[in-house]
């Protein structure tokens, strides 16, 4: 049982420290083109569009990042931390800087619920197609 005990807390404990390393990892600049594409459809080549239109300037082409905000090509964007929601909120509302040290982002000008949508399932499919989840 304390053995039982001593995993779960490290564990707890260990969280916060798995989660704040990616602040580490995000000054690590990926390659645009070493980034796996998925199978692009129609419907994900409509995310991309919006994504580069929109996201790409501050999270970079192919979701890498840039100095001005995360990629999205790491563990902290899994869908079971930050789901589709917060995904559909965050151009919405903005987000407060609480994962990397960009800052806070503002709300995204001029964006309808639809492109939030296709940028969401383009930017979940790049993450499938390398292994984020």
């Amino acid at each position: 049982m304390k053995r039982l005990t001593l995993a779960m807390l490290m564990a707890f404990l260990g969280a916060p420290l798995w989660f704040a390393a990616g602040d580490n990892a995000a000054a690590e600049q990926l390659s645009p083109d070493r980034v796996k594409l998925p199978a692009m459809t129609p419907a994900l080549n409509l995310g991309k569009l919006n994504y580069d239109a929109k996201c790409a300037q501050c999270h970079g082409v192919n979701t890498v990042g840039t100095d001005k905000g995360p990629t999205f090509l790491h563990r902290v964007y899994h869908p079971g931390h930050h789901a589709d929601g917060a995904f559909f909120l965050a151009p919405r509302r903005g987000v407060r800087a609480h994962h990397w040290r960009f800052g806070n982002m503002p709300p995204v000008k001029d964006i309808s619920d639809n492109q939030i949508k296709s940028i969401i399932a383009y930017v979940r499919a790049v993450q499938q197609a390398n292994g984020i989840f």
